[in-house]
């Protein structure tokens, strides 16, 4: 059989390219997403031939589609599909400070928006292969954190994975969401004195997920660095 083939969005930096690191040593071939080639092309030269470097606005249908698509053709397959992608920015209901309303659209359109067409997108071929669809959740989508969209925005991928899996029932397809604590990315840069956890961290408990059985669909993986407050 051949090498299992993995699709990967938000793919250039943080968790993503770290997953796509532990996936290629894992056997895997890879399909690495992100809005811009420049930032894709260290990493696939990394990776070498079994990486493929696919500049795509996931929040862009027409052009997601087409990159799954071209997947397939490529490589004959899809195995596992990590709706990665996301953004995040203060945000304030009250108007005390963060980010500009008219910023927040991008933060919406890339997390849950992004995230669901990825799943629509990359289904209908996991199918054919009883794959693997994995999304990249938050510890902050599991409760209430005052002002912050990107959390409620995290919410919504709660339930969007929750939905997908019940829709999957019968297609042998797994769905596993991943919520992660605070990690050290470029996101977070701005938040000190706090534990955090590293990119690969997360990429390690992907590859857990994608490891178990076939009969065995890890449905949440909940990760966060010692001593971090839930709350925050």
């Amino acid at each position: 059989m051949a090498e299992p083939v993995m699709l990967i969005t938000g793919a250039s930096r943080g968790i993503g390219a770290a997953t796509a690191r532990a996936a290629a040593a894992a056997g895997y071939r890879l399909a690495l997403l992100a809005r811009s080639a420049d930032s894709l092309a260290p990493l696939v030269d990394e990776l070498g031939d079994d990486a493929l470097a696919l500049p795509c606005d996931i929040a862009d249908w027409p052009a997601l589609s087409a990159a799954v698509q071209r997947v397939e053709d490529h490589f004959g397959r899809l195995d596992a599909a990590f709706a990665n992608a996301g953004l995040s920015m203060e945000t304030s209901f009250l108007g005390n400070g963060g980010a500009d309303p008219e910023q927040w659209r991008d933060m919406v359109l890339t997390n849950v928006y992004g995230a669901a067409i990825t799943a629509r997108a990359a289904l209908p071929a996991l199918t054919r292969t009883s794959g693997h669809l994995l999304l990249t959740g938050s510890n902050a989508g599991r409760g209430i954190r005052p002002g912050n969209l990107y959390s409620a925005t995290k919410w919504a991928v709660t339930g969007l994975a929750q939905n997908i899996r019940a829709e999957c029932v019968g297609t042998g397809v797994r769905v596993t969401l991943v919520q992660p604590g605070m990690v050290e990315t470029e996101m977070t840069a701005s938040t000190q004195d706090v534990p955090k956890l590293r990119a690969e961290d997360i990429a390690n408990a992907v590859l857990y997920a994608l490891r178990q059985p076939p009969g065995v669909d890890v449905n949440e993986v909940v990760i966060r660095p010692v001593g971090q407050d839930p709350y925050r």
